[in-house]
């Protein structure tokens, strides 16, 4: 009689992953790779867009306040003529959209484009020939000031204060880069009264 012989355990080899398999995990992990770069490059691309658009002139043009709802709302109003091709409207744009966010609650930020035959009426009542040109508007709607050119921001800025206090403005006669309004547009002036011989600057409403 023969001792049984201890059956052999079966054993199975542990499973390794196929090479095509690893192939496929690399290339899931690529694209996951890949998305994620895309999606942060979209994403930082949208925010730097959104950061030149907000301090830009069609932003600022686009969000501003029709002139005939300011006139009547209670508030007082700064007017700014410019336009799109205009080096000093555009230097100065970024700060103009910083100072509509610190006072538009209490003023009326107001923009007219030059280049639009609309506001000539407008041209011609304030005599604009040379650009930006900023009026600045009482709360009855009535022209206490007019800054001619590119000002420094600390200048705007204790002005709106001033106009958001109803107190006078602190700077007058101050003088700035300017560019010129195209013939077609520019208001008539007497021969011994052109604001272009004054430089730029702030002067009293008449």
């Amino acid at each position: 009689m023969t001792a049984n012989s201890p059956s052999p355990q079966s054993t199975q080899p542990t499973p390794q992953p196929s090479q095509e398999t690893s192939q496929i995990g690399k290339q899931i992990r690529n694209l996951v790779l890949v998305l994620a770069a895309v999606a942060l490059s979209v994403a930082l691309f949208l925010g730097l867009q959104t950061g030149r658009t907000t301090g830009s002139l069609a932003a600022m043009a686009k969000s501003s306040m029709p002139l005939e709802t300011a006139l009547v709302n209670g508030k007082p109003t700064l007017m700014e003529f410019y336009a799109d091709w205009c080096t000093s409207c555009q230097a100065m744009a970024k700060d103009m959209s910083e100072l509509k966010q610190d006072y538009g609650q209490q003023v009326n930020f107001v923009m007219l484009n030059v280049d639009n035959s609309k506001w000539l009426p407008e041209m011609l009542h304030y005599r604009v020939e040379a650009i930006p040109h900023f009026i600045f508007l009482d709360r009855k709607g009535e022209s206490i000031a007019s800054t001619i050119g590119e000002q420094p921001r600390p200048i705007m800025t204790a002005n709106l204060q001033a106009l958001a206090a109803a107190e006078p403005l602190p700077y007058i006669q101050q003088r700035g880069r300017i560019s010129q309004v195209e013939p077609s547009l520019t208001p008539k002036a007497s021969a011994g009264d052109d604001p272009r011989s004054h430089g730029a600057q702030v002067l009293p409403a008449s």
